[in-house]
C-alpha cells in the first residue's frame, strides 16, 4: 500500500545580491540593534581604552573571560587560554595584522587535551584591530556558502573557512567581487553576520 505524505517543502532561501546600498541598510540596522550595540562599545572600551596589552595574565583572563560570556564562545576554563595567550606574546603581531595568530590562539592545551576555540581566536584578535581581523562565526560562514552556490563569487572548500589566511581571503574577495570596497573589514564582518542571523537563525530545542 502506498502512502502518501504531504511534507511541507523549506521555501527557497533568496538573499538579495549584495551591494552599497544592502551594506549601509544593514550598518543602519546593526546601529538600532541596542544590546548588540552597547555590548560592543563595552568591550571596545576593554579592548582599547582599559586593556590594550596582553603583558599581564589578569588583563588577559578579564577580556577572554567578557568575550566567553558575550559571545558565548564555549570557553569552559578561561585561565588556561588566558595562559596561552601570555605565552605567546602577541601584541606586535596583532598591530601588524599577522594573520598566523589566529592560528596559534587557538590551540589551546587543557588538562592534557588540544581543544580548537577557532571562533574564540578570531574575535580576540579582531577586538584588538578589527580592520585586520574579521570574525568567523556560524552565520558569516552560511551566508559565504550561500553567495558561493549562488554567485560563485569564489571557489573555497568549506574547510577553507576555518584556516584563517583563507577565510580572511574569502572575506576580501567577496568584498571585491560586488563592488564593496568602501566598507571596511569591520563593516562587511557586520553585514555578513547579520544576513546570517536573519535569513540562518540558530534554533534552539
Amino acid at each position: 500500500m502506498q502512502r502518501n505524505y504531504n511534507r511541507k517543502e523549506k521555501p527557497e532561501i533568496v538573499i538579495s545580491k549584495p551591494s552599497a546600498i544592502e551594506v549601509e541598510k544593514y550598518l543602519k540596522s546593526w546601529k538600532n540593534l541596542k544590546n548588540y550595540q552597547l555590548q560592543e562599545d563595552a568591550l571596545d572600551k576593554l579592548f582599547f581604552e582599559l586593556l590594550p596589552s596582553n603583558e599581564e595574565i589578569s588583563d588577559i583572563l578579564l577580556k577572554v573571560a567578557t568575550l566567553n560570556d558575550f559571545y558565548s564562545t564555549n570557553i569552559f576554563s578561561v585561565y588556561p587560554v588566558a595562559e596561552h595567550i601570555l605565552s605567546l606574546r602577541i601584541d606586535e603581531r596583532l598591530k601588524q595584522g599577522d594573520v598566523t595568530l589566529v592560528n596559534e590562539i587557538q590551540n589551546v592545551t587543557i588538562n592534557g587535551v588540544t581543544r580548537k576555540f577557532y571562533s574564540f581566536s578570531t574575535k580576540y584578535c579582531s577586538h584588538h584591530n578589527p580592520n585586520e581581523y574579521p570574525i568567523y562565526d556560524s552565520y558569516v560562514e552560511k551566508v559565504l556558502k550561500y553567495f558561493r552556490k549562488t554567485d560563485k563569487f569564489f571557489n573555497f572548500k568549506n574547510a577553507d573557512l576555518k584556516d584563517y589566511q583563507k577565510f580572511k581571503n574569502i572575506i576580501i574577495a567577496f568584498r571585491e567581487y560586488y563592488g564593496l570596497e568602501e566598507f571596511n573589514l569591520k563593516e562587511i564582518d557586520q553585514y555578513l553576520w547579520q544576513l546570517g542571523k536573519e535569513y540562518f537563525p540558530n534554533k534552539y530545542k
